[in-house]
């Protein structure tokens, strides 16, 4: 259980920038992410990592240094820009554990435009709810 001090930090920090992240998941949404397309998706992320002082680390994937790996599933599409993002905070003194933050930016095919309210890489709030798609 955390103090409550902590608590009320951790809370006090999220509520101080929620506008600063909606904007950051909107400008996220607008990008169509489609599996082989993500590179403009991982320069952002990498951009905000390295704006929140992470060591930042970008490189291209290279399926001829994975196909052999265990678990590697092949794909139909290009990884010619497929990129890897990560971000690295080293504390001035380590204590403690590590904690690791994993995700991916890539999003399946869109399919029919008509079967969208709005334009699935148009970002839009609606009351409390933002729509889009990635």
């Amino acid at each position: 259980m955390l103090p409550d001090k902590v608590v009320s930090d951790i809370c006090t920090a999220v509520d101080s920038d929620f506008e600063r992240q909606v904007q950051f998941t909107q400008a996220l949404v607008g990008i169509p992410s489609l599996r082989g397309q993500e590179a403009t998706a991982q320069d952002l992320m990498a951009d905000a990592m390295r704006e929140r002082g992470l060591d930042v680390d970008r490189w291209k994937l290279d399926i001829d240094e994975l196909k052999d790996l265990q678990g590697f599933s092949p794909v139909a599409t290009s990884y010619d820009q497929a990129f890897n993002v990560v971000g690295t905070y080293r504390p001035r003194r380590e204590k403690g554990r590590s904690l690791i933050f994993n995700g991916h930016v890539d999003v399946v095919p869109t399919g029919s435009a008509d079967r969208w309210r709005f334009g699935p890489f148009q970002p839009r709030i609606v009351g409390k709810w933002l729509y889009g798609r990635g």
